[in-house]
């Protein structure tokens, strides 16, 4: 792997965009949990979590590197994700509660993952006030955790996913754990690649983002 591919897949999986790919997938899975037949049948949930985790933070970054508290939007120095971290995680706390409280508006595995992503950047901001974690990493591995999970909580074996006017694709579930875990490997390698971390650091993202998700539906099946 280039540089080049290295980066474009840093760019492409960057950890403010995968819930909105996670939702994306979720619907794919089964549109009916939420109240659709179709991937981009329910925008505004689509809307709610592409603008509270990615839109809203990024405004943020970007407005935190006008202003001068930071030196880049790289964030490459951990002190210069502390900031960061704590707007973007006030976002992702605010989108949690409401899925969490309101149970009628969002499936059990959207909240779930909402909750474990929001779990996962907080200890990562803890981790971070030591040492430099890779967000990547954790939320790809998220992404895995979830994937799992819902193949464990719903009856499928393959999706059939109805992109509207575009048409019906299907794919087997083993087609789509093994994509995901195609995607795992590329993140952590592109992170590596760029030098942006350390093996240490990916792979501690990694078990982070993984087990915050199962504690996030352990908790959310008990509540």
């Amino acid at each position: 792997m280039t540089k080049a591919i290295a980066y474009t897949v840093s760019v492409l999986f960057h950890p403010l965009l995968i819930p909105s790919y996670v939702l994306v997938t979720l619907l794919a899975i089964n549109p009916f949990m939420f109240g659709v037949n179709h991937v981009w049948g329910n925008e505004i949930i689509l809307l709610q979590v592409f603008l509270s985790t990615f839109l809203l933070p990024s405004f943020s970054l970007l407005m935190l590197r006008q202003l001068d508290f930071i030196p880049s939007i790289e964030l490459e120095d951990r002190k210069d994700r502390i900031i960061p971290f704590i707007v973007t995680g006030i976002f992702y706390i605010g989108l949690a509660v409401f899925f969490v409280k309101t149970p009628n508006h969002s499936p059990a595995l959207l909240s779930s993952f909402i909750l474990g992503a929001t779990i996962a950047l907080w200890i990562s901001f803890i981790v971070n006030l030591f040492t430099k974690i890779s967000l990547h990493a954790v939320a790809i591995a998220g992404f895995l955790a979830i994937v799992l999970i819902s193949m464990q909580n719903l009856d499928f074996d393959h999706l059939l996913i109805n992109l509207g006017s575009v048409g019906v694709i299907s794919m087997s579930t083993r087609t789509l754990l093994m994509l995901i875990i195609l995607f795992v490997g590329m993140v952590g390698t592109s992170r590596l690649i760029l030098k942006a971390h350390a093996p240490f650091q990916v792979y501690l993202g990694y078990f982070v983002g993984f087990l915050t998700q199962f504690i996030a539906n352990n908790f959310l099946t008990n509540y």
